[in-house]
């Protein structure tokens, strides 16, 4: 098969079972109401996979949260970027109501497949843009969170110098991001200097560690950045020459608990929770959300050191708490964080 298909719970072997689902078939439907609705079909499609501790295991949660719902739940992963139309097309002809998309790279096929299937919600999990009446795109909020990660980085800064690694340069998330934490970065030292690299490769740990170690040989003390399994090589990097660094799971706490300050840790089970409620009430269709801290039910995401401690002990006090009082001005609307592409430049 051209991609990876999984059912969240699996059929019995016919050549074992075929007599007996045949005997009890009409039990089952004297059981079943005449009017009662059909069971809402759910399918989560992944680009990788998702034992990656990352990117590909946050958009899983969705799998989860959606089955608790009551949602009849199917995923795939590993759906390459040749087959996604493809997949789209096969889970909407099975009658599957809404199909989850987990990276923006899926907004092209949808805007191609939606039209053909007016009664199935696609929704693209870091999409930047809605098509249509039943193409939508979700994401959390990314220049609140990467403003907050540039604050924390220039108060805890020594050298005058912190650093960033990137990959998918350009695409409207990883600007807002790292155009951010350039801006909370300046908004603590007006002439902190921020370097940022892009890699070619989200998944490649080796080539994120060796961006890493040049940032930390120019000087850079605090490491961030936007990667899916390759973020492992900055929290490396970062382990091995002594300084901070912020991850996207507290997965990498526990690898570098000295190291890492806090986790930008991605809700896309509440997120896509709160996305198919709003496509069965018909509210989600053609539009472009944000989820963040100031939205009402669902941030989209939230920082934290461990499963139940926000930011790493070490960090003092006062620190901590402009770091709230930051995040209460963007709860509010006070603060309102916008970059441009020149904000998330690469290089300084």
């Amino acid at each position: 098969m051209y991609y990876m298909t999984k059912r969240a719970w699996q059929s019995p072997d016919p050549r074992r079972c075929g007599m007996i689902a045949i005997a009890l078939s009409l039990f089952t439907l004297n059981l079943t109401p005449v009017n009662a609705p059909a069971q809402d079909k759910a399918a989560v499609l992944l680009p990788g996979s998702i034992n990656d501790q990352s990117w590909n295991a946050q958009g899983y949660a969705g799998v989860g949260r959606l089955k608790e719902k009551g949602w009849d739940v199917a995923y795939s992963e590993n759906v390459q970027p040749a087959d996604m139309a493809q997949a789209l097309e096969d889970y909407a002809r099975k009658g599957y109501t809404l199909i989850i998309g987990h990276t923006g790279r899926f907004l092209s096929p949808m805007q191609l497949v939606g039209p053909k299937f007016p009664k199935t919600t696609f929704i693209v999990g870091s999409g930047n843009a809605g098509a249509g009446k039943n193409v939508a795109s979700i994401d959390f909020d990314n220049t609140q969170f990467g403003y907050l990660i540039g604050v924390m980085a220039a108060r805890m800064n020594k050298t005058g110098k912190i650093g960033s690694v990137n990959g998918l340069e350009g695409l409207p998330n990883v600007v807002a991001q790292v155009g951010a934490y350039r801006k909370g970065a300046k908004s603590v030292n007006p002439n902190i200097q921020i370097k940022v690299i892009y890699v070619q490769d989200m998944e490649d740990a080796a080539a994120a560690k060796e961006a890493a170690l040049s940032l930390i040989a120019w000087g850079a003390d605090y490491l961030s950045g936007k990667l899916n399994a390759g973020q492992l090589g900055i929290i490396q990097a970062a382990k091995e020459k002594g300084i901070h660094a912020n991850g996207r799971s507290i997965e990498d706490t526990e690898i570098a608990p000295d190291t890492v300050l806090t986790n930008i840790v991605e809700k896309w089970g509440d997120m896509y929770e709160a996305a198919a409620d709003e496509s069965k009430a018909g509210t989600l269709g053609g539009k472009f959300e944000l989820y963040g801290l100031n939205s009402k039910g669902c941030t989209g995401a939230e920082l934290l050191y461990t499963k139940d401690k926000e930011l790493n002990p070490a960090i003092p006090q006062d620190v901590v708490d402009e770091l709230q009082a930051v995040k209460k001005k963007l709860a509010s609307g006070e603060l309102k964080v916008s970059v441009t592409k020149e904000d998330a430049r690469g290089g300084l």
